[in-house]
């Protein structure tokens, strides 16, 4: 069974979140992962061009009950009617949650990882969560390239 990595992230994204996003989505299908994404615009198209530009399955988890604003380069689309709740489904789809950029939601995905113990859940840009010292919550990883993303994961050797 193939890998699958889900790939959270604004829908309003920076230049440099969309393009760590294609590059991300580019080196997870060139390694054979499936790219497991909330299948819309933003962090979740850039993933899936990425993806699919090197011949990978890209699955969007939509929160509409239908498939209206999916992004066309998805392979497998998944209307959930659950809004918001959908993210759950994202995070526990994956092996491994890389998380680009920041909104409300993409924290949202991002706080789900990491109370489910979805290990590792990787950080590329975006909000740093503080603790109450001031210290970065432990146990996400941070990394500033998606090569870098990519190899915290530690699902590739």
């Amino acid at each position: 069974m193939a890998i699958q990595v889900s790939v959270c992230g604004p829908s309003d994204c920076t230049e440099d979140d969309r393009r760590n996003a294609r590059e991300l989505g580019r080196l997870l299908a060139e390694r054979g992962a499936v790219v497991v994404c909330g299948g819309y615009t933003g962090v979740m198209a850039a993933v899936a061009a990425g993806a699919r530009s090197a011949g990978g399955t890209v699955v969007g988890i939509l929160s509409r009950d239908d498939a209206e604003g999916a992004d066309p380069n998805l392979s497998i689309v998944v209307p959930t009617g659950a809004g918001q709740a959908r993210n759950s489904v994202i995070v526990n789809a994956a092996a491994a949650v890389v998380v680009v950029g920041g909104s409300w939601g993409t924290l949202s995905e991002l706080a789900l990882a990491m109370q489910r113990g979805r290990a590792p859940v990787v950080q590329l840009g975006g909000w740093t969560v503080l603790g109450q010292d001031g210290e970065p919550v432990p146990g996400v990883l941070h990394a500033t390239t998606p090569e870098e993303a990519l190899a915290l994961t530690g699902l590739w050797h």
